[in-house]
C-alpha cells in the first residue's frame, strides 16, 4: 500500500502540469523555455536533496544502509550513472511531445492520447514477463478506457478540431511515458532512489538543452514570470514524480504502475475546471469517477479477497 500510494501521488503531480503549461503558453513562453525551466528546477531540487541526505549522514548512495562508502563508490561507476541518465531521457521526451500536442489539439484530446500508456504499460509488462494479463487487469483497463473517453470530453466535443500533427505528438507521448515507467523500475534499482532520480533528471535536462539551448538563463524571461511557472513545473513534473516512481515502481511493477498512473486524468480535468474555468460536462465528471473506480478496483478486490480468506481461517 505504501509504495502504491507513492506511485499514485506521483501520477497526481503529473496531473497538475497541463494547467501550468496552458498558463505558460498563455503568457507567451515557448516549448523550450517551459520544458527547460522545468527540468532545470527539478535538477536543482534533486541534487539539493542528495546533498542534504549526505550532510545529514543518512545515506551513502546505496539502498542498503549497511554498505560502506568504499563499497558504494566501487559498486556505482560512471557506467551506472550513464544508464540512469539515458533512462531519464524519456521523461524529457514525454514532456516535449505532450506539451507540443497541446498547441494543435484540445486539452481533452491530448490527455486522452497520453493515457494510452495505461494499456501500453500492461502490454509491455506482459511481453516482458511472457504471460497474458489476468482477468482483473483486463477489466480494469476496460473501465479505465471507458472512463477516459468520457472524462476527455470526446463524446461531448467530437473531433471538430482533429489535427493529425497534434495526434501524433500526443500518441508518441504515451509511448515515451510507457518507456519511462519501464526504465524507472529497471535502471540500477540498487541505488538510492534520491540518487537515481537526480541522475535521471540530469540526463533529461541535458537532452532538452541540446535541443533547446537555455537562452532563458541569459535573457529576462525568468524575471518576467517564467521563474515561478518553471519552479512549479520542476517541483510537480521533474522532481517529485521521478523520485516517487524510483521508490515505488521497483516494488509494485510496471503493470500496476500503469493503472495507478491513470489518476493523472481526473486531476487534470478537475484543475481545468477550477483553475482555468473550462467547462466540464456531467459526462466528463462521470468519466472522472469511472477512472477513479478503475484505479481503485484492483486494490479493493485484493482487500475483499484478503478479508474473505481471513474469515475462512477464523471460521
Amino acid at each position: 500500500m505504501k509504495y502504491s500510494f507513492l506511485v499514485l501521488l506521483g501520477a497526481v503531480c503529473y496531473g497538475i502540469l497541463s494547467t501550468i503549461v496552458t498558463t505558460a503558453y498563455g503568457k507567451g513562453y515557448t516549448l523550450g523555455e517551459v520544458v527547460g525551466s522545468q527540468l532545470l528546477t527539478g535538477f536543482l531540487l534533486a541534487w539539493s536533496l542528495v546533498l542534504f541526505l549526505k550532510w545529514k549522514g543518512k545515506w551513502n548512495g546505496s539502498v542498503n544502509p549497511a554498505t560502506s562508502a568504499a563499497t558504494t563508490a566501487s559498486k556505482f561507476s560512471w557506467r551506472h550513472r550513464l544508464i540512469l541518465m539515458i533512462a531519464g531521457v524519456p521523461t524529457a521526451v514525454t514532456g516535449l511531445l505532450y506539451y507540443q500536442s497541446l498547441r494543435y489539439i484540445p486539452n481533452s484530446l491530448a490527455i486522452l492520447l497520453l493515457f494510452q500508456f495505461t494499456w501500453m504499460g500492461v502490454l509491455i509488462n506482459s511481453v516482458e514477463q511472457r504471460r497474458r494479463p489476468n482477468g482483473i487487469m483486463l477489466i480494469t483497463l476496460i473501465v479505465l478506457f471507458g472512463g477516459t473517453l468520457l472524462a476527455a470530453g470526446i463524446l461531448d466535443q467530437g473531433l471538430s478540431e482533429f489535427n493529425w500533427k497534434g495526434v501524433m505528438f500526443g500518441f508518441s507521448s504515451a509511448i515515451s511515458y510507457s518507456l519511462f515507467i519501464l526504465f524507472s523500475g529497471k535502471a540500477v534499482p540498487s541505488m538510492h532512489p534520491a540518487y537515481r532520480s537526480a541522475w535521471m533528471i540530469t540526463g533529461g535536462m541535458l537532452f532538452v538543452f541540446l535541443l533547446f539551448p537555455p537562452k532563458f538563463l541569459v535573457n529576462v524571461a525568468l524575471l518576467e514570470g517564467l521563474l515561478p511557472l518553471g519552479g512549479m513545473l520542476g517541483l510537480f513534473g521533474a522532481f517529485l514524480p521521478p523520485l516517487l516512481f524510483a521508490i515505488g515502481v521497483p516494488r509494485i511493477g510496471g503493470g500496476l504502475t500503469g493503472i495507478l498512473g491513470a489518476a493523472e486524468l481526473p486531476v487534470a480535468v478537475m484543475l481545468s475546471s477550477v483553475v482555468l474555468h473550462e467547462y466540464v460536462s456531467s459526462l466528463q465528471w462521470a468519466g472522472v469517477l469511472l477512472v477513479l473506480l478503475g484505479v481503485a478496483f484492483p486494490e479493493l478486490l485484493k482487500r475483499t479477497r484478503w478479508a474473505g480468506r481471513n474469515d475462512t481461517v477464523s471460521g
